[in-house]
Parts: structure tokens; sequence; C-alpha cells
């Protein structure tokens, strides 16, 4: 202890984050909910693995967040490994809506399309499932699949934003172990 003069040793355990008032996480958890409705909605309920495969895409991605986050108290460096776990999920559910997009020959929404602007605005401003609810009955299957992608899109950037702070307070706090 004492090769490591002016840090703080008396504070070991971090703070726990409260996960459910971070914006990536609720957006998580609205793609989680939204996942499982679509299945339903538009995929045949037996005998397509791609069922299971999106429900625990997006399973994946929102648990791992509150398992970092819930590990960070401890490990840093677990928290990171989980986030990145996380972000790894939400990329593969992604990449099968974008599949469904191409295998039902339906258009994926870029920033040409006229639609693309005001649905990007709103997956911006509104984070909590309730406020999507209403939407998941009414939408099709292609307005439902964009609009997973944005949000699977947001929430990447969200998490990596998140990692590179948490980088660079690795780097300059360490770990339990470092300390």
């Amino acid at each position: 202890m004492e090769g490591l003069k002016g840090r703080n040793m008396s504070k070991i355990l971090q703070n726990q984050l409260k996960w459910e008032d971070m914006h990536f996480y609720q957006k998580a958890d609205v793609l989680y909910q939204m996942t499982v409705v679509f299945c339903k909605r538009f995929l045949p309920p037996y005998g397509d693995r791609t069922v299971d495969q999106m429900t625990q895409a997006a399973r994946s991605g929102k648990q791992n967040i509150v398992e970092g986050c819930a590990d960070g108290v401890t490990s840093m460096e677990l928290e990171i490994k989980m986030l990145n776990v996380a972000r790894g999920s939400i990329k593969e559910l992604r990449e099968d809506y974008r599949d469904y997009l191409k295998v039902h020959s339906m258009e994926i929404w870029d920033v040409q399309h006229e639609r693309y602007d005001k649905m990007l605005r709103f997956c911006r401003i509104h984070n909590r499932v309730e406020e999507y609810t209403p939407l998941f009955e009414r939408f099709s299957a292609e307005e439902f699949a964009n609009c997973a992608i944005t949000l699977c899109h947001m929430v990447d950037r969200m998490l990596m934003t998140y990692l590179e702070k948490l980088e660079k307070k690795f780097v300059a706090e360490g770990g339990i172990r470092e300390r």
C-alpha cells in the first residue's frame, strides 16, 4: 500500500449503477420487448430457429447490461467484458432484422428513405417500452424491423461511448487488483 501514495485506498468497491436509468439499458429493454412481439407476429411459431435466436440475442443484450453494471461494483474489467458481450448480442440481433428484411424483399431504411428521419427522431427521444407498445400492433413487419435496426444502432453507439469512458477510468484508476 505504501507504493500507492496519493490514491484513495479507503474505497475498494465502486458505486452501484442504477442501470434502469441508463438510456442504453432502456432502449435494450424496448428491443427485447419488441423482438418478442415481432417474432409472435411475423415468424412461424414452430420450426424456425430464428425465433429463438432473435429472442435470445435481444434478451442477452439487455441482461448482459444488467450483469455488467452489477459486476462493475467489484470489477471494472468484468463490467467492460459484459458490456461488450451485450454489444455483440445487439449486433447479432441487428443482423437478424436486416436478414429478415432482405429475405422478405423489404426495404432497409437508410438516410435517403422518406421515413427514416421521422423514425430516427422518435427513437432518439423515446427510451421506455411504454412509449413503443402502442405501435407494436400497428407496425408492419418492415416498420418493426427498421425501428429495431435503428434502436440496435443507438444502443451500440451508446454502449461504445460508455465503454470508452470506462476504459479511460480503468487506465487512470485500475481495478481492485491494480489498486
